[in-house]
């Protein structure tokens, strides 16, 4: 792991007596600008909106991928996720492919933080393997309540071949209510009954996947016709849940006494879906442009990070499972492809060169990119018309509009020829 700075732990300094707790939080699909400290006009998020006074709002924050499984992978796993195979979402019905998953011994997040004495807790959609080997409580979960597939119904929280798909521990269960709330009552009891010891607490929200359906209407059920159905009202709704939830955990924080000695983070795992709002920038979930990876992501952490504090830092997923194994002093087994986060936790305003790239093969798109500074290249090659070579200045066109690829060819053959080094080493696997 790549270290910037001294351990967070020692950060909080004698007003501690053990370490962090840490919770990361995910939502699903959800825009850049659909939160009101992004710039949301329609939705109201009053509960993360919260913690970005209370803490640091990230601008420059980018999802290890544009689907769900490889963001999850980078996460777990602390590294790029195409060192294990991982590059697109897996089969999501339990009647396809079954074997495929992550194996767990590479989840380093979740078993590092258990090895180091933590308790941990999963509580959403898990979504990185179906089969009983690849499932939560095999990749270092004390406790897993949540979906294994890809999304299910918010209601009958059945996929939509009709399969069941709400998981307690290794068992299918059957509960009443409304998916998001669930979540949030499982994850508030973990706190309370945890509180008193380290506990990392994994949230990633089923919301704001499809299907689109509100909280308070039960008889919106999903079908295999309307799966993928929604206008934007719904959609706003299920943020606004969300945020209900999020509000939910941080009181419980409170109302149990250990908030400022707990590490919040909320964060995205791709771009939005056509409901969403991309703010400034180009394209939604599944391409390599700003709007399929660029996060809205937030952080809290009192009395290591400032308050209201905003940063530019250019950092991924995978920097904040780096970060919080650096807090709780946990030791990973291998070396991470995430880096410390600590520095710019305790001054926003100082930042570090972060370079990061992506890769997207699949039937119909292929694209690869990097994050250089100010620079993003691009080679697309989506629908096979060949080499397509884009280059954009962030920092004046954030919204990728401006081709400067003719004008600065030679900063695009140096970031070009970083990228080919980048997928030369990752494919050399783990």
């Amino acid at each position: 792991m790549q270290t910037l700075a001294a351990p967070l732990a020692g950060a909080v300094g004698a007003a501690q007596d053990r370490p962090p707790n840490l919770v990361f939080i995910m939502s699903d699909d959800m825009g850049y600008a659909d939160l009101g400290c992004f710039g949301a006009r329609d939705i109201r998020t009053p509960h993360i909106d919260r913690m970005a006074s209370r803490g640091l709002r990230f601008t420059d924050c980018y999802a290890n991928a544009a689907i769900c499984t490889p963001t999850r992978v980078g996460l777990l796993t602390g590294r790029y996720q195409q060192r294990f195979g991982s590059e697109l979402e897996l089969p999501l019905g339990p009647h396809n492919n079954k074997t495929v998953g992550l194996d767990p011994q590479y989840s380093e997040l979740p078993q590092s933080l258990k090895r180091a004495g933590y308790r941990t807790g999963a509580f959403g959609k898990w979504h990185v393997g179906w089969n009983p080997e690849f499932r939560p409580l095999r990749h270092g979960f004390d406790e897993y309540f949540g979906t294994l597939l890809g999304n299910a119904d918010m209601y009958t929280h059945r996929y939509h071949d009709d399969s069941e798909d709400l998981w307690e521990g290794n068992e299918v269960v059957e509960r009443e209510g409304y998916l998001t709330e669930l979540l949030a009552e499982r994850a508030v009891r973990f706190v309370e009954e945890n509180a008193d010891h380290p506990f990392f607490l994994y949230m990633p929200f089923n919301a704001v996947h499809w299907p689109f359906q509100p909280p308070g209407r039960p008889e919106q059920l999903a079908t295999a016709e309307n799966w993928k159905d929604g206008v934007r009202e719904d959609y706003a709704a299920m943020v606004e849940s969300m945020d209900a939830a999020v509000g939910a955990v941080v009181d419980a924080l409170e109302r149990m006494g250990v908030v400022d000695n707990t590490l919040i983070v909320f964060t995205n795992d791709n771009g939005g879906e056509r409901l969403s709002d991309s703010g400034p920038f180009f394209h939604t979930k599944g391409t390599l442009y700003e709007g399929g990876i660029r996060v809205p992501t937030v952080a809290q952490w009192p009395g290591v990070i400032p308050e209201g504090a905003t940063t530019d830092q250019v950092c991924a997923t995978m920097d904040f499972s780096a970060t919080m194994l650096q807090a709780a002093g946990a030791k990973p087994r291998t070396k991470l492809d995430g880096v410390d986060l600590g520095a710019v936790f305790r001054e926003p305003e100082r930042t570090f060169e972060r370079p990061l790239f992506w890769r997207i093969v699949r039937e119909g798109r292929s694209q690869w990119a990097a994050r250089v500074g100010r620079w993003k290249y691009i080679d697309d090659n989506t629908g096979g018309r060949g080499l397509l070579e884009l280059l954009f200045d962030l920092e004046d066109d954030p919204g990728e509009r401006h081709n400067v690829y003719y004008r600065y060819q030679d900063k695009a053959r140096e970031i070009r020829a970083r990228l080919k080094a980048w997928e030369k080493d990752v494919e050399a696997g783990a």
